[in-house]
């Protein structure tokens, strides 16, 4: 499966802002009001990355003969994901979002 930094890497001007904007998401401290933003944790960006694109693959079984064209257009999703909500303000990571939201 293709990493965040990979997709990074072979992306266009505007998924690399669009990883950025996904990795500003992650910030590795608590930010503080009118301070510089935290570093991003890349590391937990990186994990959710993956958990999105797992999420967007779905019930995609390991052994089906088409998986790698499966994962394939999963990665794509994912990216065309981060593109999208790039322009959103307060965009929130949607596996934070499933981690930490309260009990209903």
């Amino acid at each position: 499966m293709i990493t965040l930094h990979e997709a990074y890497e072979q992306g266009s001007d505007d998924v690399k802002a669009a990883i950025q904007a996904f990795g500003a998401s992650h910030p590795s401290t608590v930010p503080t009001p009118g301070a510089t933003p935290p570093e991003p944790d890349w590391k937990t960006a990186e994990k959710h990355f993956t958990q999105l694109t797992e999420v967007i693959m779905g019930a995609a079984i390991p052994e089906q003969p088409d998986r790698p064209s499966i994962v394939r257009r999963a990665e794509q999703e994912a990216v065309a994901f981060l593109l999208a909500v790039t322009q959103q303000t307060n965009f929130r990571c949607p596996i934070c979002v499933m981690r930490y939201r309260s009990p209903q």
